[in-house]
């Protein structure tokens, strides 16, 4: 395994931060009115990592970003979602990534719906019934706007930094 720069250690905390940022503050504005569902707009984060620097960078960011999610807001419950939830997306993007016949879009909208299933397994094991399976096939529907959403952002995040060089590592 080849080791980081500082350069790209310095890249892998600051994208850790902003995760952690978004995640925080997307708990302020509920832009869908549904129990569990969000924009997931920390998984832009995750995403662009995952494309930019690769699948191990990509994971440290992710549990950063659950480990100090659930310790600010102090809630273990929220770890077991997070983690569940996020591994879930990181393993399935991670998979995805390497078709060439997906784009951004598609890994990005295939990451969010596991995302779901992940967080509807977490509800499972906390609850100790299976009654949230019923709700994952609304979160799946919701997960194809909410993947694309993050898929388009992640892609134009890609295009403005294209003329930079702030993502050669």
């Amino acid at each position: 395994m080849k080791r980081m720069t500082t350069r790209q250690l310095t890249l892998c905390a600051m994208l850790a931060a902003l995760a952690l940022g978004l995640s925080y503050l997307e708990n302020f504005f509920p832009v869908l009115p549904l129990p569990g569902a969000r924009l997931g707009l920390a998984n832009l984060v995750t995403v662009f990592a995952l494309y930019a620097l690769g699948p191990l960078p990509a994971l440290a960011i992710l549990l950063v970003r659950c480990f100090l999610g659930s310790l600010f807001a102090g809630n273990l419950n929220a770890l077991i979602f997070s983690l569940l939830g996020g591994l879930a997306a990181m393993g399935t993007m991670t998979v995805l990534s390497r078709s060439r016949k997906l784009s951004l879009y598609g890994v990005s909208m295939g990451g969010a719906a596991a995302h779901n299933c992940g967080q509807v397994l977490a509800a499972v094991i906390t609850l100790g019934n299976t009654a949230p399976v019923g709700y994952l096939p609304l979160l799946l529907w919701i997960s194809l706007f909410t993947g694309a959403l993050t898929g388009a952002l992640a892609a134009a995040l890609f295009r403005a930094l294209a003329h930079t060089n702030l993502m050669k590592t």
